[in-house]
């Protein structure tokens, strides 16, 4: 069983957002995080100040209730009510009271209540509903009290007989103040955000059109050819976004800088390149004469009239076999430093069926030992090219599969169009595999493998380094993928438009070629 992965964090989540939108959020954030206290601290002062005022109206309510009642033991003087034997009763109490006032007493345990409405009338209240009055403190303060589920603000006090009179206002008053109060906040700051979003939007991007310059400047740098050829970095931040005195010119400043040392490195790296780039060029140019010198002597020397002895004859046939492989290698090198020049190639339709039947045909001759197969397409595949140079792709193409492969493997060539318009040349081996530390350097300039890749005398290690060369200087690219049993170099280039092949130049001889 697979443990699941982590999924990403707030923080990782909030790191993906562009800069404009972290800085729109942030904001937006503090400005709701502000509103919310601001109408926090609102609401409980409103409800301070108006809860005051009803314990104001609440004490002049109880002073009333006291007055109505006298607090006076049963029967001793006081008011009277001729309809309750004499006492005043809960009803008198109510009279001059404001709407919703609730009086209430409780005697011997027993709780009786009147509640004036808002009409005037005075009705009773169910005493099961008056459940929490018999804890209400009887300090003379006002205390909130929940009658029948609704709120209340209620004063106690107890009378010289013992029972306990209490008076009560309602809160509904300030719960609707304070709801409607809720909710203007809620939508002033739903608008104040609305607002607020649209301009930061605006002010925003207007104030990151620096930084956003900036990043352009670095982008087309990052779209330049730097690793190769001759490079003009002339690219800068424009001089109004380089004002040290911002955050954003001091990035800019920096980034100038920057591209200032990179385009000296660059012009050092370049100057140096075309230093060597030229010996090599000239030692190659100037080392052919003497070269085809030194052959010519010793060929001259071991078929002269004279016969020679077994060993001179021999040191004579060595010096002639190292002029050779020196020859090979100089005019190899002397094709990099023309191909790295940058001079044109030839650009004619070159059939590359016909030209791999070629290529095979003298692979077979030379490898023997080796087995040999040809895969082509039924119609011919034409790009535009350097004949000669391509065909020097596929012989060194072929010459490395034979020369790193032990005898008796299978090489397949095989070419074949696209519908993407790219022309795939592949040659493969069921040799023993390039090394995977070797893959990224193969094409590199005397790249050597290892003894898994088993070396002929005579390799000079410039045969997939031409071949990466020439493929891209025809607009193309070249990879390797191996492994034990199954190598292949993929050879990918532009097809030539068809209006531009005449398909009589083009003989081919396909079906005489296959399965070879």
């Amino acid at each position: 069983m697979s443990a699941r992965k982590p999924g990403p964090t707030r923080r990782m989540r909030l790191r993906r957002l562009t800069l404009r939108t972290q800085v729109l959020l942030l904001v937006l954030g503090l400005l709701a995080a502000v509103s919310a206290a601001v109408g926090i601290a609102t609401d409980i002062a409103l409800q301070h100040f108006l809860v005051g005022r009803l314990d104001s109206q609440l004490v002049q309510a109880g002073g009333r209730t006291s007055g109505a009642l006298g607090f006076t033991p049963r029967g001793g003087p006081g008011p009277s009510d001729s309809g309750n034997g004499g006492e005043p009763a809960l009803t008198d109490a109510l009279r001059g009271q404001g709407p919703g006032t609730l009086v209430a007493q409780v005697r011997g345990g027993i709780v009786t209540a009147d509640l004036s409405t808002d009409t005037g009338q005075i009705t009773p209240v169910d005493p099961a509903q008056l459940g929490g009055l018999t804890q209400l403190p009887l300090d003379g303060r006002p205390h909130s009290l929940r009658v029948a589920g609704l709120g209340y603000r209620a004063v106690g006090s107890r009378a010289a007989d013992g029972d306990v009179y209490v008076t009560a206002l309602p809160t509904a008053g300030i719960d609707a103040t304070l709801l409607r109060l809720n909710a203007i906040d809620a939508g002033v700051t739903g608008a104040a955000l609305l607002v607020a979003g649209v301009a930061g939007i605006f002010l925003i991007r207007l104030t990151l059109r620096p930084l956003i310059r900036v990043a352009a400047t670095a982008r087309r740098v990052t779209e330049l050819p730097l690793d190769r050829g001759e490079v003009a970095l002339v690219e800068r931040v424009p001089e109004p976004d380089t004002d040290p005195r911002t955050e954003v010119g001091q990035v800019g400043a920096a980034l100038n800088s920057l591209l200032g040392h990179v385009g000296s490195a660059l012009q050092s790296r370049q100057a140096s390149e075309s230093k060597v780039r030229q010996f090599v060029a000239d030692a190659s140019h100037e080392l052919r004469t003497p070269l085809a010198a030194i052959r010519g002597y010793a060929e001259l020397s071991r078929r002269g009239p004279e016969p020679l002895g077994p060993h001179v004859a021999h040191n004579l046939r060595r010096v002639e076999s190292e002029s050779i492989r020196m020859t090979s290698l100089v005019e190899d090198l002397l094709l990099l430093a023309r191909l790295d020049a940058g001079r044109p190639l030839e650009a004619q339709p070159v059939d590359l069926s016909r030209l791999l039947v070629d290529a095979v045909s003298d692979a077979h001759a030379a490898g023997l030992d080796h087995v040999w197969r040809l895969e082509l397409p039924d119609e011919p595949v034409v790009v535009t090219g350097d004949v000669l140079r391509l065909h020097q792709v596929v012989a060194n193409l072929l010459s490395n599969a034979r020369t790193h492969t032990p005898p008796g493997c299978i090489v397949t060539a095989r070419v074949g169009p696209t519908p993407a318009g790219l022309a795939v040349l592949t040659v493969s081996d069921d040799g023993p595999g390039v090394p995977a530390q070797l893959q990224a350097t193969i094409f590199e300039r005397f790249a050597r493998a290892d003894s898994s890749r088993s070396r002929a005398a005579g390799s000079t290690g410039l045969g997939l380094a031409i071949v990466s060369a020439v493929v891209q200087a025809h607009g193309g690219n070249v990879e390797v993928t191996s492994r034990p049993g199954d190598t292949a170099f993929v050879v990918r280039l532009p097809l030539a438009p068809p209006s531009g092949v005449d398909r009589r130049l083009l003989g081919t001889e396909h079906a005489s070629s296959r399965g070879r």
